[in-house]
């Protein structure tokens, strides 16, 4: 039985998963808490780092979800030996323009500030409340971090705007890649076919039809139903 790692995305933790792990029956499946997040909440760390972290996983197929695609991508490139396989959901491979990387740490910085502020619930209700995030279902929204200061400390350390771009390593990867986005996810989409095309033949593109942004939260069954079988050929 082969091994499958689900890494989730900021504000959530493993938990999150469950839907998407009942369906692969056929693996075994493990959904860590990233850094800053659930039972790591107090381990600060930035994308290397946590990493590094879940590296202890592996070896195994690993599955990430938005900033959990961005942790995975890195350990592919750190410990290609630890990823049999790798699936990157609505994730990115950087922001390759210095000023809009400067741009988006400042807004991650202010982010966490008002979320030290106004506490975990009043935050949670104004990120979901995103068109990012318009078509995640109330189930979709369980497996939630609750820690303040944890998730401030994953949008300092490990946001997209910390991330220095990979774009220009994505073709050392030599490990089977599917890329996953939502049909309605125009953004993340357009990311999709840059990351395929930048990573070459072993990578292949995914789209979860009818979903948004967080794809495997609003249609966990059809999203299931497309990397099962791709798992099956290649973790």
């Amino acid at each position: 039985m082969s091994r499958v790692v689900l890494v989730h995305g900021f504000t959530q933790t493993g938990a999150s998963w469950d839907s998407v792990a009942l369906g692969l029956p056929d693996h075994e499946v493990l959904c860590p808490d990233a850094p800053g997040h659930g039972t790591r909440a107090a381990v600060g760390a930035d994308l290397v780092t946590s990493a590094l972290v879940l590296a202890p996983c592996g070896p195994a197929a690993f599955v990430g979800y938005s900033m959990g695609a961005r942790v995975c991508l890195h350990l592919a490139l750190l410990r290609p030996d630890l990823v049999t396989a790798l699936v990157l959901v609505g994730g990115t491979a950087g922001i390759d323009d210095a000023q809009e990387r400067a741009a988006r740490r400042t807004a991650d910085e202010a982010l966490a500030d008002r979320l030290e502020r106004i506490g975990t619930e009043a935050f949670l209700d104004e990120w979901l409340a995103q068109p990012l995030f318009a078509g995640l279902p109330a189930e979709g929204r369980d497996g939630r971090s609750t820690d303040a200061a944890g998730m401030a400390s994953s949008l300092r350390l490990a946001g997209t705007g910390t991330q220095e771009p990979l774009w220009d390593r994505l073709a050392e990867l030599d490990m089977p890649v599917l890329v996953g986005a939502g049909e309605r996810d125009a953004k993340f989409r357009a990311l999709g076919e840059r990351l395929v095309a930048s990573i070459g033949a072993n990578a292949a593109l995914a789209i979860v039809p009818a979903a948004g942004h967080a794809a495997h939260l609003e249609q966990p069954e059809a999203f299931v139903a497309l990397v099962r079988p791709w798992l099956a050929r290649h973790a």
